[in-house]
């Protein structure tokens, strides 16, 4: 269940944040501090990186308060902005060159699924959930975590890669394939992961 909500969040944080009451901003930061931190370290499993985007995305959120027409919650307006931040940084011409260096190929082409063929094979540690997620390509691991975690359906992750809802399905049910493979493995009981596609 996705962490960000406005419960946290003074009623009137949002108006006298955009009058430019320091108070009201740093209330705004407080309040979604945590939640875009976590959803940034999921999509972006580099610690640094997540870091840096989840301060980009309070610059983003605070210079373009102007911008929120109050339809809709403001965590969600939050939210949607820390998911583009992260989609983007995935998406880089830099990021892509890391993952091609690391033999880590574009996931739509199957290849990184290929990779990942038979057991984990660090027989000696078991694996937890966080370590596997982790090991996903990084689409899978988006997915999953926007749909499983957020609540996305499939065809809004569709709609922010570019494609459309069978991408979204495809990748979640060859991503839990993969996660219940691994935990099973490692030992842990893996029957909480969602498998249902149908959303």
């Amino acid at each position: 269940m996705s962490a960000f909500s406005d419960a946290a969040l003074p009623p009137d944080a949002v108006e006298r944040a955009r009058s430019g009451d320091a108070a009201a901003c740093e209330a705004i930061y407080r309040s979604f501090e945590l939640p875009v931190f976590t959803l940034a370290r999921r999509l972006v499993p580099q610690r640094a990186a997540a870091e840096d985007l989840a301060q980009d995305v309070f610059v983003e959120v605070l210079t373009r308060l102007d911008q929120y027409a109050g339809r809709g919650s403001f965590a969600g307006w939050v939210r949607a902005i820390a998911v583009s931040k992260c989609l983007m940084h995935l998406r880089s011409p830099w990021q892509r060159g890391l993952r091609w260096i690391d033999g880590q190929v574009a996931d739509e082409s199957g290849e990184a699924w290929e990779r990942m063929a038979g057991p984990h094979r660090d027989c000696g540690d078991e694996m937890d959930m966080e370590r596997a997620l982790a090991r996903l390509p990084d689409t899978a691991r988006a997915v999953v975590w926007l749909h499983d975690v957020e609540g996305y359906t499939h065809a809004e992750i569709g709609a922010l890669f570019g494609s459309t809802p069978s991408f979204s399905k495809s990748q979640l049910a060859r991503a839990h394939e993969k996660l219940r493979e691994w935990l099973q493995v490692s030992g842990v009981e893996a029957s909480c992961m969602p498998v249902s596609t149908s959303c």
